[in-house]
């Protein structure tokens, strides 16, 4: 018996040594086609991009995974716990591999022919998510084997945890317990309950069978079997388990949780993360921080959303969006209302509703989620009939005039206790605003709403832009012979075009005429055949070549009078970069709006160094528009440092600070009219910014075109420079009219514009704008444009760049005209006689 006994022994002994001989030829076998398991130290986790605000607010997330990466010290010790106690309870104990769990499943493979038992161990799983696949075959199982060996010689057990709590799949795109936290109860980890805890320790097995959104019932009783493991292996006492297990299963799905809402703004960024960095852009945890702020986004978004809803409104309402059940027809059933509605997507902030009930003042509506509320009259009262875009109905005077049952409508909760009925609006509109100093996109909204139309607005919509080019007319002309006191007159123009056939006269909206005009008054009051008559003096080439280096592109500008009253199109990121120049003190800076892009770990990719407008830097100060013509011809030539502050690359100087001044000045009259500086008790078009933001520091201009198909305002204040635009998409229809008058763009885009501004400039103390040294202040006589050693009302101190004021006393009586070192053109422009 002892002779077989060892017998038996050196077999078993040969037996072992032989099968730890196969084992470590298979191993050396395979190994060179292993991969380095110590690329885990440094392991890139597939992470979405983010999109933030400057001050860190979440404005988008892209990409098909959801992951938020945590470190072993912010995971819950009862959430490692809970995976521990169902996944692998030994994980600290064994080198990586169960040998019961492989024996197992070996032998459960060798009598089935199938690999039904998996018994991986945490670290195998680690080794197949981040370097195997996940077919079920004996190689894949061996690799997994060796690897998960390997992992525990190169990583901590802390670390591998780390590693496979991070890469989990848990269902519904989410990867790792910090993106499944936020997707199925919309929290960090830190602030799960230790029921959620068992949930998502539930998950790995099966995350479509067993999450809690789709199967509550499936995953109710794997989350049980979680705690009852934790409860057996001492992890939890038994109120801890039994407090736990009376969670009721209550979840939903969480998409990202945005904290800044600028969906034009988040598209941009993914376009252009995308064209830099390919399909990786995506995965590869880019944390990218606009340039916006949340509070001025805010503020755009409510001014757009405010300025187009009071517009739509004011032409009636054009009816629901549907009818369900014909008049007299038996109603739908409460059921069949509110299923009908969950099919019907809402548009954020309007919800779906349907009629059920219409009082005297009054109707009840059922809507989508299975609420029920009612609008009361003062929800109801705007919407008189529709007709046309200049036309609208009576008011209504009931309910019944609006409504009857069965009607599908939108409806809005303005307030808490304030339900209105709305419609999406026909018509469309845009708002940008920059940091005038460095071109900063401070906010953007390129449409009523993303989710009905993605087309961008403020980028892409070339429009028409009115008598919003006339600052940059009235610019030129300084430059050309003109001052703020040049008069011109203010009268019909009627010039027959042999080319066309017909007489062309420009009329001034609305159509009255001032005759002889200072420049000045002439912007404010947005003068159309005063704008007529500075285009023939200064020609069309001049303005051209100003147009272009202040950066609107040739191909938009035409060869035509029209130019001066506004017929090219731009789109409002064109056009606000144009007005920042005359913000600024005439630099030309780039409009960006990326501020830095960073990795997932923090490090900086990349930081935005933009040119900047440098008063006092002087590079082009008081030099004619040959030299922003130079600039224009080779602008990769220009070179630039600035001596006041070394840090700062200069932008090039387009107009001279005094240009800008002295158009800012007129801008300002605009705005406060003749009742500022003295100059009279006449208003501009832009006088109702004066009066909603009570402030002295604001300038801006109006804009209307043709038959009002487009409405601007475009302006600025101390840091923020902003451009409002309004219309339809459809370049055929007009803004219309309401019985309080016709659709301008001081009546539909500057209320958005002001609204814009009522939030922006919140806190922001009152700045008026600085004067150069080159700006000086003479007394000038109100009807000439001369000097005069009055004080009375006749006279009035006007700002001038050295060397342009008058030199001839104003005649005590009637009015000279004529050449002479105070005449309003140049001496040399023959046509001047056009000009009065």
């Amino acid at each position: 018996m002892m002779k077989w006994l060892k017998r038996l022994f050196w077999l078993m002994l040969l037996m072992f040594a032989l099968g730890v001989a196969a084992v470590a030829a298979f191993y050396f076998h395979l190994e060179k086609d292993l991969p380095d398991v110590s690329s885990l130290k440094d392991a890139s986790l597939e992470t979405p991009m983010r999109v933030y605000s400057r001050d860190g607010k979440l404005i988008a997330e892209f990409g098909e995974i959801r992951r938020i990466p945590l470190q072993y010290d912010e995971i819950p010790e009862q959430l490692r716990h809970a995976f521990l106690a169902i996944e692998d309870s030994r994980f600290y104990e064994h080198p990586g591999i169960d040998l019961i769990g492989i024996t197992r499943a070996f032998v459960v493979w060798m009598t089935t022919g199938q690999m039904r038992q998996g018994a991986s161990t945490i670290t195998q799983q680690v080794a197949r998510n981040f370097f195997l696949s996940r077919e079920k075959t004996l190689l894949r199982k061996v690799k997994e084997v060796f690897l998960a060996w390997r992992i525990e010689q190169e990583l901590s057990k802390n670390e591998i945890l780390a590693l496979y709590l991070n890469k989990i799949p848990l269902g519904y795109r989410s990867y790792g317990i910090g993106a499944a936290a936020q997707v199925y109860y919309g929290k960090e980890v830190k602030d799960l309950t230790l029921g959620q805890m068992a949930v998502l320790a539930g998950l790995p097995k099966a995350p479509s069978m067993l999450n809690p959104i789709r199967s509550p019932q499936r995953a109710l009783a794997r989350r049980n079997l979680v705690l009852q493991r934790m409860l057996q292996l001492g992890m939890i006492d038994q109120a801890q388990h039994d407090a736990a297990a009376a969670e009721p299963i209550k979840t939903r799905y969480h998409g990202a949780e945005v904290q800044l809402d600028a969906p034009y703004l988040a598209e941009m960024v993914r376009s252009q993360m995308v064209e830099q960095y390919g399909d990786q852009a995506y995965i590869q945890g880019l944390n990218i921080y606009t340039t916006v702020t949340a509070t001025r986004q805010q503020a755009a978004n409510d001014a757009l959303f405010k300025g187009l809803l009071d517009y739509d409104q004011r032409h009636g309402y054009r009816g629901p969006a549907k009818s369900l059940w014909a008049k007299g027809a038996t109603p739908w059933s409460n059921e069949q209302i509110f299923a009908h509605l969950d099919e019907v997507g809402s548009i954020d902030p309007f919800e779906p509703g349907v009629v059920v009930k219409v009082g005297e003042r009054y109707v009840d509506v059922l809507l989508k989620g299975g609420l029920e509320a009612r609008i009361e009259w003062e929800g109801l009262s705007w919407a008189r009939p529709f007709i046309s875009d200049s036309r609208q109905g009576a008011a209504p005077r009931k309910a019944a005039d609006i409504l009857r049952t069965g009607d599908q409508i939108w409806v809005w909760p303005e307030t808490e206790s304030k339900l209105c009925l709305v419609q999406i609006p026909d018509a469309n509109a845009a708002l940008i605003a920059l940091d005038p100093i460095d071109g900063a996109v401070e906010a953007i909204s390129g449409g009523f709403s993303f989710q009905v139309s993605k087309f961008n607005r403020a980028l892409q919509a070339r429009r028409q832009v009115g008598s919003n080019i006339k600052p940059f007319l009235y610019s030129t002309a300084l430059d050309h012979g003109f001052t703020l006191a040049s008069i011109i007159n203010d009268a019909p123009i009627n010039q027959w075009d042999a080319g066309s056939g017909k007489a062309w006269q420009p009329k001034n909206s609305p159509p009255i005429y001032d005759g002889p005009i200072s420049l000045r008054e002439a912007l404010a009051k947005s003068k159309n055949v005063v704008s007529v008559r500075l285009l023939r003096s200064i020609g069309i080439d001049t303005f051209h070549e100003r147009l272009q280096a202040l950066g609107f592109p040739a191909s938009s500008l035409q060869r035509n009078e029209s130019i001066s009253l506004g017929s090219v199109e731009f789109t409002p990121m064109e056009l606000v970069s144009g007005y920042a120049i005359l913000a600024n003190g005439g630099f030309k800076v780039a409009p960006y709006f990326i501020d830095r892009i960073e990795d997932a770990q923090g490090q900086r990719l990349f930081e935005a160094t933009p040119q900047s407008a440098c008063r006092g830097c002087g590079q082009l100060a008081q030099r004619s528009l040959n030299s922003a013509q130079a600039y224009l011809d080779e602008p990769a030539n220009w070179q630039a440092s600035c001596p006041i502050d070394p840090t700062l690359t200069p932008a090039p100087q387009i107009i001279s600070e005094a240009n800008s001044a002295l158009i800012t000045e007129a801008m300002h009259s605009a705005i406060y009219g003749g009742s500022d500086r003295g100059l009279g008790g006449w208003l501009g078009t832009g006088w109702r910014a004066a009066k909603a933001l009570q402030r002295p520091d604001l300038a801006g201009k109006t804009g209307t075109t043709n038959e009002s198909k487009d409405a601007w305002f475009s302006g600025f204040a101390p840091e923020v420079v902003a451009t409002a635009w309004i219309g339809f998409d459809d370049h055929r229809r007009k803004l219309g009219r309401t019985a309080q008058g016709g659709e301008f763009g001081a009546s539909a885009a500057q209320p958005i514009w002001i609204e814009f501004m009522k939030q922006a400039l919140q806190g922001v103390p009152v700045q008026l704008p600085p004067k150069p040294e080159e700006v000086i202040t003479v007394r000038i006589d109100k009807a000439t444009g001369y000097l005069s050693q009055r004080e009375d009302a006749s006279s009035r101190n006007e700002f001038f760049q050295k060397g342009t004021e008058p030199k001839q006393l104003a005649p005590q009586e009637g009015v000279l005209f004529g050449h002479g070192e105070n005449t309003d053109a140049p001496a040399d422009d023959n046509s001047a006689e056009d000009i009065f």
